[in-house]
């Protein structure tokens, strides 16, 4: 039923429960799962672009620093599927929008699931700002589960996994 199965990850909790049920789902169903996390280079993040901010104050991201910062987000995930005894993990980090990368990734892989964690926004703030999370809902070919913060029946784990406090 679900034998390729995408997470999405930006390092909340959510997206970490998210990562531990996807992850529950691949063992049940042998399936796979692929780790993503989507890189934003912002413009003002990259040393080599000019930038209108003229306060020092404000440090600058190189793309060294946020590669590295995404792949402590996935090693958090790959954490989490070792606790979970999960097996067939595998990890992707492209760059650009967070839902179409998950989106184009979904398509490549030919998923059956994608797992993202849910934000929670209020429902003003999500009708005039919409989510990651409401886009991969609409706009995807598979079946998609979005996970809250805590679920019932579902222990939290006594300590952060794969959180090494970055």
């Amino acid at each position: 039923m679900f034998r390729q199965i995408i997470v999405g990850l930006d390092g909340s909790e959510k997206a970490k429960m998210a990562a531990r049920i996807g992850c529950d789902l691949a063992k049940v169903y042998a399936g796979n799962v692929t780790l993503v996390h989507v890189l934003r280079a912002e413009r003002d993040d990259m040393d080599d672009e000019p930038s209108d901010n003229t306060d020092d104050t404000v440090p600058r991201r190189t793309l060294e620093e946020l590669e590295a910062a995404g792949q402590r987000i996935l090693d958090a995930g790959l954490a989490i599927a070792h606790e979970v005894g999960c097996k067939n993990v595998e990890t992707h980090m492209p760059y650009g929008d967070a839902a179409g990368e998950i989106l184009a990734h979904a398509d490549r892989i030919e998923a059956d699931l994608i797992v993202t964690g849910r934000r929670g926004l209020g429902s003003l703030t999500s009708l005039v700002l919409g989510s990651t999370t409401q886009r991969i809902n609409h706009e995807a070919k598979c079946a998609c589960l979005s996970v809250p913060h805590t679920l019932p029946g579902v222990k939290k784990p006594s300590h952060d996994i794969g959180d090494d406090g970055r």
